[in-house]
């Protein structure tokens, strides 16, 4: 095949202009991600970046932004419980799905609407 996909490097999410604020609230007050530095021709653009457990969200701003309802990324996560009683207490939805072989997992949405899933693989 002569290539191989090593790992996630991002996921790109669309926010409103003006949505910075809304963004680091959840992703870094809420599910406590790093926010990473845009690069100056990146930064111009608006938007932010945040990072944590080997991966990174970069939320970008779009005038006719309208939110991801379906399309989402699929984060593991140590701690299903807790994140979930976190998400819960700053009023983010919590939407439990028993559909996924060996993992518990839950739906839930950033500030703006855009449907994030958490996983947490089973352990016997």
């Amino acid at each position: 095949m002569g290539f191989r996909i090593d790992d996630l490097h991002h996921v790109q999410l669309l926010i409103p202009p003006g949505g910075e604020g809304v963004a680091r609230a959840f992703y870094s007050g809420v599910l406590g991600m790093a926010e990473v530095v845009k690069p100056p021709v990146l930064a111009a653009r608006g938007g932010c970046w945040f990072r944590a457990g080997g991966w990174e969200a970069h939320l970008s701003v779009v005038p006719d932004f309208v939110p991801a309802l379906k399309s989402h990324p699929g984060v593991l996560i140590d701690g299903l419980d807790a994140l979930a009683e976190r998400l819960a207490a700053a009023g983010h939805p919590v939407e439990w799905d028993p559909h996924f072989p060996g993992h518990r997992r839950l739906y839930s949405a950033d500030g703006h609407g855009n449907r994030l899933e958490f996983l947490e693989r089973i352990r016997d």
